[in-house]
Parts: structure tokens; sequence; C-alpha cells
């Protein structure tokens, strides 16, 4: 990120001088929350801008100086936000970031509180890249299906730096015996947004695999994770690219 504030001072008007309709508190009481942009959102958050920046002015900028993607915003720590734009102190940067992580737990629970089936990649992503996708340091977790492919148990079973994590594969069928699993996935994020396995990736996939033909528990999926440069939130599929 830049260190400075792409902002004209004499060319903002405050808040308090837009018509009501265009305020965002206001335009959120009469034309309800759907009708608000995302800047006009993060505004509401920050309640007031700084010196030559109204809230909305300061809500764009820092849209724009990640891509105006939420996603990428989510992931950026206080000292990031406060770093970057001058007279951003320490309160408004909590606010903002404590609200997308409220939202980033919706997305969890709503997971969490019901009956997961995963037949596709597609479904296993939906269902893993909330709780990994945005982290700033690798993880990896292994998800615990019926015959039914109904989950019954996920557990991360390592964490790592930026770059790698250990996984331990007597972890992973401990659990899988302990919850009757006959099949697994499992899944790791890449925080680079560089998708494609290493050699690493692919011989633990591997030895997962070979591990659970031993055990009559098949290995179904592994994917990785990651948000590419312009935000947008994808994975890898080592079934889908003939590699499992």
């Amino acid at each position: 990120m830049a260190n400075s504030n792409d902002l004209t001072p004499n060319k903002t008007i405050p808040i308090t001088q837009w018509a009501p309709e265009d305020r965002p508190r206001e335009k959120m009481l009469s034309q309800g929350k759907k009708s608000l942009t995302d800047s006009e959102l993060i505004a509401i958050l920050l309640r007031t801008g700084i010196k030559g920046a109204s809230a909305i002015d300061l809500a764009k900028l820092i849209l724009q100086r990640n891509n105006n993607s939420i996603t990428n915003l989510a992931r950026l720590e206080v000292a990031d936000l406060t770093d970057s734009f001058k007279g951003m102190g320490m309160a408004k940067a909590v606010t903002v970031l404590a609200a997308l992580e409220l939202g980033n737990g919706m997305l969890k629970e709503n997971r969490e509180n019901k009956d997961e089936i995963i037949r596709n990649s597609e479904d296993l992503f939906r269902f893993i890249a909330p709780r990994i996708i945005d982290l700033s340091h690798e993880e990896f977790w292994a998800i615990y299906l019926t015959q039914r492919n109904k989950v019954v148990w996920i557990q991360r079973i390592g964490m790592g730096g930026l770059t790698q994590t250990t996984v331990d594969l007597r972890i992973i069928f401990k659990a899988a015996l302990e919850h009757n699993a006959v099949a697994l996935a499992v899944a790791h994020n890449h925080p680079s947004g560089q998708l494609r396995p290493s050699q690493a990736d692919k011989d633990l996939t591997r030895r997962i695999a070979e591990a659970g033909n031993i055990m009559h528990i098949k290995l179904m999926e592994h994917l990785i994770v990651g948000i590419g440069p312009e935000g947008k939130r994808d994975y890898f599929s080592f079934t889908e690219n003939g590699l499992l």
C-alpha cells in the first residue's frame, strides 16, 4: 500500500452538507441497508473522516487501495490501515476489521448449523473457504465424511508460516477412526494466491491417499484455496486436475 492519501482537501464536501438522502446513515434508514454501496457501509463504520477527507472519501480510498475487494480488505491487520492512511486511528481500523470478521463468522456459522454434503470440489470450496482463504499464514484442514458424503467432523491438522505447514498423517487418521468416517477431503490455503501445487503438496497428497487405501478411508479431494491478485477467490482441485 502507498503511504499517502490521494485526496484534494478543498474538493471535499462534508457529509453534513450533503442532501439527507445521500448521507449513508439517513439513506440506510429511509431506503434500507441493501441500498448502500460498500463504501457507504464502510463510511458508517468509520463515522467520521480524516483531515481533508469525509468518511465516504476515506472509505472509497480504502477500497481502491484493495482493488475494490472486501475480501482483500478483510485480510488486513489494524496496522495496515493505520500506517497507510494518515490520520486514521486505531479505533476506526479496529471497527472496520471487526465488522468484516463478524461477516466472516456468519458464513462459518451458516455452514456449521446445517447438514453439509460434499459432493464435489465446488461444495468443498464453499464449505472450507470461509475458514482459511483470507488467512495470512497456511493452515491444513481435514474434512471427514460418511458413506453419503455428509460432513461428520472437521479438524485443523496443522498451521505454519507463509509458504508451508507441517501435517501429521497420524492426526488425520486418528480423527477419521474416532468419527467413523469412510472418506475424507483435505484442504489448505496459499496466502500468496498462487494456487499451483508444489512438489511437497503432491507428495503429501499421495501419502494421505496411500494411507487411506490401507485403512479403507478414501481421500476424495485435496483443494488449495487462495485469493488472486485481483481479489478473486479461487481453488486448485487435485481431483479435477488428475492428481488424485
